[in-house]
Order: C-alpha cells, then structure tokens, then sequence
C-alpha cells in the first residue's frame, strides 16, 4: 500500500480519536454517557468537550476532500514525492488541528486547517498540474 494510501487510512482513524475526548466529556456530565440521545447531549456540551465535538465533525468533514484528492492523483498515475508529501503534511496538519482544538488555540488551529485544505486542493489538482510540467 502507497504513503498516500496510508494516509487516508490514518485519516479515518482520527476521525474517530478525535470522537474519544467528547465521550470522555459525555461520561462525565450527571447521568453520564446518555447512549439513548448521544446526540442532544452533544449539542449541550460546554468547554473541551464541545470544542472536541467541533473537532471530531470537522474531522468528518475534511476526510473526503483528502480521500478524493488521493484518488484523483492515483487514477491518474501522479504518485510520486510531491503527493506523498501532501499526504503527509495532511496528516501531520489534522494531528496539529486536533491538538489546537482541544487547547483553545483559535488562531494555530485556523492556520493549520487552511494548510491541511490547501493539501486537499493541490491533490486534487495535482492530475492538472502534471499535464501542465509534461506539456511544457
């Protein structure tokens, strides 16, 4: 399996990392973990807990931007350093993003995420961008 590949699998994995700490915050309120309305108890969270919720749902939201672009470059053959780079760096800006979340480190977490998206996109155009450097 290819570092892109990978990438998407860790990916998928940290989507649900990033659900432990709002379970955790679940548990603690009175009458803890409320399995019947999980959803409602979510939505009062307050602290760590609902930034780690916003988290775990932008984690769902950007997995399909990364797994799309890394479709896009394998369909089309565009494997090599560059997108094994972007793959990585996806990674390690999701990790840093989640860590930035939890802390309450607005301004990092937003820098991160913009990089982390620019991952996406340049993945994505990445089958373009190899056209662009073998027709030149």
């Amino acid at each position: 399996m290819s570092i892109p590949f990978w990438c998407v699998f860790i990916a998928a994995l940290l989507i649900y990392l990033a659900k432990l700490p709002v379970a955790k915050a679940m548990n603690a309120q009175s009458g803890g973990y409320d399995n019947h309305h999980p959803r409602e108890q979510q939505a009062r969270l307050t602290g760590l807990g609902a930034r780690a919720h916003a988290a775990h749902l932008n984690s769902i939201e950007m997995f399909p931007l990364f797994a799309a672009g890394v479709l896009m470059a394998h369909t089309t053959e565009v494997f090599g350093w560059w997108v094994d780079l972007l793959a990585i760096l996806y990674i390690v800006t999701r990790v840093l993003y989640l860590v930035f979340y939890w802390r309450d480190l607005a301004t990092p977490r937003s820098l991160v995420w913009v990089v982390g998206l620019l991952c996406c996109l340049l993945l994505m155009l990445s089958p373009a961008l190899r056209w662009l450097i073998v027709s030149v």
